[in-house]
């Protein structure tokens, strides 16, 4: 568990901000649980954000961003994303290893570097987990034709289009077995225990429902 000392308020308005993308209701639970601290240092993160004018807790305990939360969430996070681009397409560092770096360096930009940054990479390219400023939700992903591999069907074969990026160690633990954005498997079975039987150029493996839902995929044709 992280110590609260080192999750700025930004962290938690841009958790606050990418859950809300995503499509969730936000309650303290949560944010304990995205951001890895206690549920009393949520508690006391959220008094002083309430202070600030930047959050809101409703009776019904959810948490909203206020107007101007939410313009620094929306900084926040495109400085997140505007840095992992960086990282990946000037100074070419693995797709599995920036997020947590970018997390560190997001809090260090100046809006000078930051605009430099917008001049040179611009604001609407996909950062290299193949995701936007903020995440789609689930239905909007399946509008757009993506599908997550936890309900990919069996036998067809699939390109990665994007990974949820939260997690540094599911990051990696995806490289290892051979899942990245751009590849292509093909689903061989979904299983009754939930997990997902796959076939990559490098040979099968067998990913865990948490695993699978993180993976979003597109049908090839044919």
């Amino acid at each position: 568990m992280k110590d609260s000392i080192h999750v700025s308020k930004e962290n938690y308005l841009k958790a606050i901000l990418e859950a809300e993308a995503e499509g969730h209701q936000v309650i303290p639970a949560m944010l304990a649980h995205w951001l890895e601290v206690s549920a009393p240092a949520v508690t006391m993160a959220l008094k002083r954000l309430k202070r600030d004018g930047l959050v809101e807790v409703g009776g019904d305990g959810i948490v909203r961003l206020t107007e101007a939360g939410r313009e620094t969430a929306y900084r926040t996070a495109l400085r997140h994303h505007l840095i992992e681009r960086m990282l990946s397409e000037v100074f070419g560092m693995e797709w599995y290893e920036i997020h947590e770096e970018a997390e560190r360096l997001e809090h260090a930009v100046s809006p000078a570097f930051e605009q430099k940054l917008k001049e040179k990479l611009g604001e609407s390219g996909a950062c290299p987990h193949g995701n936007a400023v903020l995440p789609v939700s689930p239905a909007e992903r399946k509008r757009r034709g993506e599908t997550p591999l936890s309900e990919a069907v069996e036998g067809w074969r699939y390109t990665v289009t994007s990974l949820h990026e939260r997690d540094p160690k599911l990051l990696l633990f995806l490289h290892k077995t051979g899942i990245g954005p751009g590849k292509s498997l093909r689903v061989v079975s979904q299983n009754y225990d939930q997990t997902v039987s796959i076939e990559l150029s490098t040979g099968n493996s067998i990913l865990g429902r948490p695993a699978a839902e993180a993976v979003w995929l597109r049908a090839e044709a044919g």
